[in-house]
């Protein structure tokens, strides 16, 4: 799964990549987001139409048909095994694929003895990388709106099978645009679901700050003996 993520490339570098034009949101470098907080989300119309944006959505996907934006049903991460299937992602998966902009993420090691020790994943050079994510418009019976997302996962390759099972699905830009737009079908979308890790992932084992979501500032990527 993939539960905390760093962020720090500005919101003008993710939409010069994808030549998005007019206003981006502002959101400060981040170190430690965590789910239930608002993320910088790379997608097009409710309908699967339109030209690219760069919008803030909450983490945690709330399918349209929920009660309520707080449901039980909130997802922060979906299976690529099953977005074609569950009612919960069904809509989503057909209509509304985005990207998540990151320059890493974190995945927690189950150790033989004590806690489990988390290790911060990135390019080697520390570049821009985006998450695979579906999105979702909830609208209330009072019209209250929200906007919320959920990264896409599989299972883990490279070098990151050795910290855990899953990992996030991880696109390049061109990849991205296939995604969302869908350029390839069917056959070309299970194609992407199934793209192994990029080379250059590394993995360094960083402090236990990043257990505590409230901590987010550098310090969380110091290296950690592990």
């Amino acid at each position: 799964m993939c539960g905390r993520y760093v962020l720090t490339s500005p919101p003008e570098a993710v939409a010069a990549l994808f030549e998005i034009s007019g206003d981006v949101p502002n959101y400060p470098p981040r170190y430690n987001i965590a789910p239930t907080q608002p993320v910088p989300v790379v997608h097009c119309g409710v309908d699967g139409t339109g030209p690219l944006k760069l919008s803030l959505m909450r983490w945690g996907l709330v399918p349209h048909w929920s009660k309520g934006p707080d449901s039980r049903f909130s997802m922060i991460n979906a299976r690529a095994e099953t977005l074609a299937s569950k009612p919960a992602y069904r809509g989503a998966f057909r209509y509304r694929r985005c990207l998540l902009p990151a320059n890493g993420f974190y995945e927690w090691k189950a150790l033989p003895k004590g806690p489990r020790q988390p290790y911060f994943i990135a390019m080697g050079d520390g570049g821009l990388i985006f998450f695979a994510g579906l999105w979702e418009h909830w609208l209330g019976p009072d019209g209250s709106e929200l906007a919320s997302v959920t990264i896409v996962t599989t299972g883990a390759t490279g070098v990151v099978r050795e910290v855990h099972d899953r990992m996030p699905v991880i696109l390049c830009v061109d990849e991205g645009r296939d995604w969302i737009s869908g350029a390839g079908g069917r056959q070309g979308l299970a194609e992407l679901l199934d793209a192994p890790a990029p080379i250059g992932l590394t993995a360094v084992p960083v402090s236990r700050r990043v257990n505590d979501p409230t901590f987010d500032d550098p310090s969380c990527l110091e290296p950690s003996e592990g």
